[in-house]
C-alpha cells in the first residue's frame, strides 16, 4: 500500500493524518471526475484548500495519491468477495455479496468511478495487482463456486463470469447514477432504488443458480 511521504519521514501526529485524508478526499473528487490523466495537483490543492507546496509535503507525486486511493478501493472493494464462505449455503452468500456490493454502489460511488477510470485507462497503475492478489482471491473463489456445483448445491457455471456478472451489475448504479435515475423517473429514483435492485438481482442469479428438478 502507498506510504504518504510524511509517514515515511517521521511519526504522524492527528494533525498530520488528518491533512493526508483531508487530501486524499480531495483527490478522490478530483480523479472520481477527471481520470488520472485529466487531474492536477494544483486541482486536488484547490479542493483541499491547501497549497500545492503543503500537498507535496504529504504526497510527493499525483501518482501517490492516486495509487494510496486505489489501494484502498481494492481493499473495500474485495471484502465482501473475501467472506464468502464455503461452509455456508449458496443462496444465502450469494445474497449477502449482491446486497452487500450495492450498498458500496450506493455509499461509495467515487470509489467505484475511481476504479472504473483505471480499468478503461488500461490499469496502469495496478496491473500487478490484478494479476496477483486479485487473481488469486477469485480463484480461491471460484473454486468455492464449483464446489457448491459439485455437491449439487447449485446449477453448475462457469465462476469466473458469474463473478464478473455481479460486479458489473452492481457497480452500474454508482458508475452510471446519472443514467439510471434519469431512466428510472423522479418516482423510483430514490434510495429506494437500491433495494429494487437488490430484489431483481437476486431473482436473477439465485433463480438461475437453483437446480431444477423434474
Amino acid at each position: 500500500m502507498a506510504i504518504p511521504r510524511a509517514a515515511r519521514t517521521q511519526r504522524r501526529t492527528r494533525i498530520q493524518e488528518e491533512k493526508e485524508e483531508i487530501i486524499l478526499e480531495a483527490a478522490l473528487d478530483v480523479f472520481s471526475v477527471s481520470g488520472f490523466r485529466g487531474s492536477t495537483i494544483d486541482q486536488i490543492a484547490e479542493v483541499a484548500g491547501m497549497s500545492k507546496p503543503n500537498v507535496l509535503y504529504y504526497f510527493r507525486t499525483k501518482e501517490a495519491m492516486h495509487r494510496a486511493l486505489i489501494d484502498r478501493v481494492l481493499f473495500t472493494w474485495l471484502e465482501p468477495l473475501r467472506a464468502f464462505d464455503s461452509n455456508g449455503d449458496p443462496e444465502s452468500e450469494i445474497r449477502s455479496y449482491i446486497r452487500r456490493k450495492l450498498e458500496m454502489a450506493r455509499d461509495f460511488p467515487r470509489e467505484s468511478r475511481l476504479f472504473a477510470n483505471e480499468m478503461l485507462q488500461g490499469a496502469p497503475h495496478v496491473e500487478d495487482e490484478l494479476r496477483g492478489p486479485l487473481k488469486a482471491l477469485v480463484d480461491e473463489k471460484a473454486e468455492v463456486i464449483r464446489s457448491w456445483a459439485r455437491a449439487g448445491k447449485i446449477t453448475k457455471c462457469d465462476p469466473y463470469h458469474l463473478i464478473f456478472s455481479i460486479w458489473s451489475t452492481t457497480q452500474h448504479y454508482a458508475d452510471f447514477d446519472v443514467q439510471v435515475r434519469a431512466v428510472l423517473g423522479q418516482d423510483h429514483s430514490g434510495e429506494g432504488r437500491f433495494e429494487d435492485a437488490a430484489r431483481y438481482l437476486e431473482q436473477l442469479f439465485v433463480d438461475g443458480l437453483r437446480i431444477r428438478h423434474t
